[in-house]
């Protein structure tokens, strides 16, 4: 005895439409016993072929309907029980074919030919299914295994998609060849905010003489993009390792600036790093970078600011997030965020800087946090800001304040800014701490003609003058540090260092740090105000 399920013979593990066939032998093994077989195997194989015609014509008329649909009845004819159910079972094979099920069929053979030995089958219809029925459905399962593997082969190789190269685990590929026709990714755009009159800018985004304004400088907006994929797969990469305890100096800056040489495919001064990678810590909010012997170590209870910087063509992305491993920085790390997403949000063409810092302000101390059990005002660090970034030239000209009353100056079309906000548990104010280890060639000094500080007898001048040309070949007018000055090859370079920062060639810029036992946080993106949208161009999944 065995039950139907809803759509199989669980026993038989067949379809349901096939299980009557089965059925069929179980029921009639005594009939079939004493009636011999009437119509013989040559009469068996005459129906099958007409009913796998019939079937065939039904197909090609579209009678048959949906493949998961049972199919019809089949007549016994005037053949004898056995040689009837015979014929039904090599039918119901046959359609069980058609339909893609002969596994389940190789099942049920097997409890058949179980059945004969043990002689609940008649003997000639077992010798039937053993000769005739076992050896079609064995070269029907032949068949079909090696269609499936075909097939299967066939949707591998469907699936192969000639697309754009893919980036390894750690990223390794150059951001150019993940993007041969460069057509790199863009940032959020999004529309730019209401004048204060109320009149809405969305007019700049169908508008033609705008939009003919953005293709003329795609070239621009490219290597942008270009360099921000390059600091999104950066960050995200630093982000899926940095844990707990890492020595800051010189396993973190190595790997994450190593990494960011490669996707941006490091080219002297077309390609490369921006800045040097800054690591501050708790309650240094800005520019420490660890030089040579840094015993820093980055702790379970530490607040770490990394801000790294990378360019096409002069082109900068300045991006910057902050790290924690103890949650109870969380919502330092939410005020600082939604303060910089405000100041994003209210930057725009013709936007007041002042706006945009009494807006930072408004949200930031919003905020409040508690830290082993001492409740914080978040406050913005007054004196750090935001700014305008021009071509090899990480700050040019405009400042961005995080508080209310800066300078009235707007924002124009064209431009680029980094947008970016402070938040501390303490004073709100930074001061130059720590040793030195950010430095940057004065943009307004141009060329300096080595001879003319002959007149000035330093000893020291044949250094200073080889340490200036290896500046001005490898950075420019980019900020560098002395760890990169290391890796250059050079040694012996302070005292030339220090002679140059004092004849104004080259400027200085120390750790910033708010008072001790508080804690900063730092986050920051890079936007274009193109003529027809506002681009968050380093804007990421992550922030």
């Amino acid at each position: 005895m065995h039950v139907h399920g809803p759509h199989w013979c669980t026993r038989a593990c067949l379809p349901a439409h096939a299980c009557t066939t089965v059925c069929d032998f179980a029921a009639g093994t005594n009939e079939a016993e004493g009636g011999g077989e009437a119509g013989g195997v040559g009469d068996v194989t005459k129906q099958l072929e007409l009913h796998t015609l019939e079937d065939k014509e039904r197909e090609e008329d579209g009678e048959e309907g949906n493949s998961s649909s049972p199919p019809s009845s089949i007549s016994p004819l005037s053949l004898s029980s056995s040689s009837s159910s015979a014929v039904l079972i090599l039918l119901n094979f046959k359609t069980l074919e058609v339909h893609g099920e002969i596994q389940p069929v190789i099942s049920a053979m097997r409890y058949l030919i179980f059945s004969s030995i043990l002689g609940i089958m008649p003997k000639p219809l077992s010798i039937f299914l053993t000769f005739q029925t076992v050896l079609k459905l064995m070269m029907l399962s032949t068949d079909g295994d090696e269609g499936e593997n075909s097939a299967g082969k066939k949707k591998k190789k469907k699936k192969k998609k000639k697309g754009l190269k893919g980036q390894t685990d750690p990223p390794s590929v150059p951001i150019c060849e993940l993007y041969p026709n460069g057509d790199f990714p863009k940032g959020e755009e999004c529309e730019y905010p209401p004048s204060k009159d109320g009149r809405s800018a969305a007019w700049r985004i169908t508008s033609e003489e705008k939009r003919a304004l953005d293709r003329a400088n795609e070239e621009m907006w490219s290597d942008f993009r270009q360099a921000a994929e390059a600091h999104r797969q950066v960050r995200s990469y630093v982000r899926s390792w940095i844990k707990t305890a890492v020595w800051v100096q010189p396993f973190f800056f190595e790997k994450l600036e190593d990494c960011s040489r490669r996707l941006i495919k490091e080219n002297g001064l077309k390609a490369g790093l921006a800045f040097p990678t800054g690591c501050s810590i708790n309650h240094c909010a800005a520019h420490y970078t660890p030089n040579a012997g840094d015993p820093t170590v980055l702790r379970y209870d530490d607040v770490c600011k990394i801000d790294f910087g990378t360019h096409i063509n002069g082109r900068i992305i300045d991006c910057a997030f902050t790290v924690t491993f103890n949650p109870k920085y969380d919502r330092l790390l939410e005020a600082v965020r939604d303060a910089t997403n405000t100041g994003i949000r209210f930057a725009g063409i013709d936007v007041r800087l002042c706006d945009v810092g009494e807006t930072i302000q408004e949200v930031m101390e919003s905020y409040e946090v508690e830290i082993d059990g001492k409740t914080y005002q978040v406050k913005p660090i007054r004196n750090l800001n935001g700014h305008s970034i021009g071509q090899y030239r990480i700050h040019s000209g405009k400042t961005v304040p995080i508080v209310k009353g800066g300078e009235a100056t707007r924002m124009e079309e064209g431009e680029a800014y980094a947008i970016e906000t402070f938040g501390s548990t303490g004073r709100g104010a930074v001061h130059d701490d720590m040793e030195c280890s950010h430095y940057m060639k004065n943009f307004n000094v141009g060329h300096v003609p080595i001879r003319s500080l002959l007149n000035l007898e330093f000893v020291i001048l044949p250094r200073a003058k080889h340490l200036l040309n290896v500046i001005n070949e490898n950075f420019g007018t980019l900020a560098f540090c002395r760890r990169w000055l290391d890796r250059l090859g050079e040694s012996k370079y302070l005292m030339a260092l220090k002679n140059l920062c004092d004849l104004g060639i080259i400027d200085p810029y120390p750790p910033l740090c708010d008072i001790k036992g508080s804690y900063t946080a730092q986050y920051e993106h890079t936007i274009l105000l193109r003529p027809t949208y506002k681009e968050v161009v380093s804007r990421g999944d992550d922030y």
